[in-house]
């Protein structure tokens, strides 16, 4: 069986849709824009099968009724009023099968109420959850609920790929310096994406285990991040969702 290939496809100023194809066949994931696309669709010859959703925001889902027009492919995604064009719902404990391979749909609310990730074949889409170095806002959900969602994720094995839907990575780690200037996990992770983006490239994916090394929204239970917090004035109770939630409303204001 061919591999299959998972590639991005940049939009907008920092989106990632994410490609997935084999044999001349292909899914996208999140398709806010369907211009880029359609013209890779062209370029490599590749028939568009389906779109995966993880959430509605439209820099996710813009382009995803063009691409139907276009192509005639279904759509996978939550059950959100606002997304009438999903021709097939999910939720968690379903599976999608993506040219010949399963992927499992987790629940992981919090950014959005709807948010959901894929997860298969060592890899997982997760939306604007998980981001290197960085989680999202919460928009919809509360920060214990983001929390959670984030510790499904760790979870997952640690050799798992992640690909997130956005290029935060510098942003992401400044703040993490900032938090925690001394940690070596933090330092090592924000120089090696540095010398990536300096040479155009992409800094993701990341994995499952570099991000519970280095990325501080990961890292609630760790007394190092907690620390780091009190050294910065932020005396707060040593619970999870209180340690998580300092660091996000941080980062809020940041």
């Amino acid at each position: 069986m061919a591999e299959l290939l998972i590639e991005p496809i940049e939009a907008f100023s920092d989106n990632y849709i994410w490609l997935l194809s084999r044999a001349g066949r292909a899914f996208v994931v999140d398709p806010g824009d369907a211009d880029p696309v359609l013209a890779r669709l062209e370029k490599d010859s590749l028939e568009l099968l389906g779109i995966l959703i993880t959430h509605h925001h439209f820099d996710h889902i813009g382009g995803v009724e063009q691409l139907v027009e276009k192509t005639g492919c279904q759509v996978w995604g939550p059950n959100n009023s606002k997304m009438p064009f999903i021709t097939n719902v999910v939720a968690e404990g379903d599976s999608v099968t993506v040219l010949e391979r399963q992927f499992s749909v987790m629940e992981i609310p919090g950014h959005t109420l709807d948010h959901i990730a894929y997860v298969g074949e060592g890899a997982v889409f997760c939306g604007d959850t998980l981001f290197a170095g960085g989680c999202g806002r919460v928009f919809e959900g509360t920060l214990p609920m983001m929390r959670q969602s984030l510790a499904r994720l760790r979870d997952l094995p640690a050799e798992t790929r992640v690909y997130c839907a956005h290029e935060y990575t510098l942003a992401n780690f400044a703040f993490a310096q900032t938090v925690a200037p001394e940690d070596l996990a933090i330092l090592s992770r924000s120089k090696e994406c540095e010398q990536l983006r300096a040479q155009g490239l992409p800094t993701v994916p990341t994995s499952i285990d570099k991000e519970r090394l280095s990325n501080p929204f990961m890292r609630w239970d760790d007394p190092a991040i907690v620390e780091a917090l009190v050294k910065h004035g932020r005396d707060i109770p040593a619970q999870e969702d209180s340690v998580f939630a300092e660091l996000r409303q941080w980062k809020d204001t940041f």
